[in-house]
């Protein structure tokens, strides 16, 4: 995943005019989605709710009108350190993690529910917090991939129009919203570092893959 672009697109949005009409309704909302998230982007730097410091918070990356929205809680170092959301080694198993499933990565966008680099996650202000909300609101997923508890609450929480609670059931995929699916899986931060772990993330996360093959195309 990287910073906000254009690219082919995802396998979204689907039109019953012209392919010429769609191609420009298509683009003139993924430009409005950059624009958005630039705008977001900039309202975060200049942020002072949390006690950040001079330390930048870290941004959402991915397509802007992105399929698939990952979600987990706070920072690694890594990311802290690029000012990026899933930068390092976490970003590497899910690029692997998406090849095996087929995915394209140009379809993902990912963030964080405190996108400010605190020792303790629990003091981002709830003000912050809600700002996952607009992203959302942005990007327009069909699904969101909740990472752990903490990413959970985050996520009920926030109360997004028309939502249902989503539960901590590893590997199903539930309605989040009449447009949106959620599926819940471990963090990724915590499942790297031993292979039984490794095995229990992969077992919910491959679910993911039968999902993205049952959407349809433009």
């Amino acid at each position: 995943m990287h910073p906000q672009g254009a690219g082919a697109g995802p396998k979204k949005r689907q039109g019953a005019v012209s392919s010429i009409t769609d191609d420009e309704i298509r683009e003139k909302y993924l430009e409005r989605a950059i624009r958005e998230l630039n705008d977001l982007g900039h309202e975060l730097s200049e942020c002072s709710d949390c006690p950040r410091g001079n330390v930048m918070p870290v941004q959402g990356s991915g397509h802007p009108q992105a399929d698939i929205l990952m979600l987990k809680d706070s920072a690694t170092p890594s990311e802290i350190e690029e000012g990026v959301a899933f930068y390092g080694r976490a970003g590497s198993a899910l690029m692997k993690s998406f090849k095996r499933l087929a995915i394209d990565p140009i379809v993902v966008f990912g963030t964080l529910c405190s996108k400010c680099p605190l020792t303790d996650p629990s003091q981002a202000s709830e003000a912050c917090v809600a700002r996952v909300a607009e992203e959302i609101a942005i990007v327009q997923p069909r699904m969101i991939v909740v990472m752990g508890e903490e990413a959970l609450l985050t996520l009920n929480d926030l109360e997004l129009p028309l939502s249902e609670p989503i539960e901590a059931r590893e590997g199903e995929i539930q309605r989040l919203t009449p447009t949106i699916d959620a599926l819940y899986v471990p963090d990724i931060d915590d499942s790297l570092d031993t292979d039984d772990a490794k095995q229990r993330f992969w077992s919910a996360f491959r679910v993911l893959g039968d999902w993205y093959d049952r959407l349809p195309p433009y």
